[in-house]
């Protein structure tokens, strides 16, 4: 099964991944602060469940581990403001939108550039 999910190309596996990290940690902030009983640990189990998927696919991608984190960064910037306004209706500052290319623009970086 690794060797099928290998073949996935790694900008997807890290969207994938990303997906998985953000709506888990959602997933347990909605648990913390909003729920309580069996219904906490339910979402607890839940957004455990998706942050291992997370562990997961980011390490499913062919790159080396030091490359991965620029472009994990910043789809995680990204997929993180998607879920954030889905979930809690939050849109983002203009701190987090101006930080927020920074990010992208260090990420690209870190994963396209070749050094000589």
């Amino acid at each position: 099964m690794v060797k099928a999910l290998q073949v996935i190309p790694p900008l997807i596996l890290m969207l994938m991944a990303t997906t998985l990290e953000v709506c888990g940690d959602a997933i347990v902030r909605m648990a913390i602060y909003n729920h309580v009983g069996l219904i906490r640990l339910a979402l607890f189990l839940i957004g455990a469940t998706l942050l291992l998927g997370y562990g997961t696919f980011l390490n499913l991608a062919p790159l080396q581990f030091g490359r991965v984190v620029g472009i994990y960064i910043a789809t995680l910037f990204v997929i993180w403001q998607v879920v954030n306004f889905i979930a809690f209706r939050s849109l983002p500052t203009l701190p987090i939108l101006v930080g927020g290319a920074f990010v992208i623009a260090g990420g690209a970086i870190i994963t396209f550039w070749k050094p000589a």
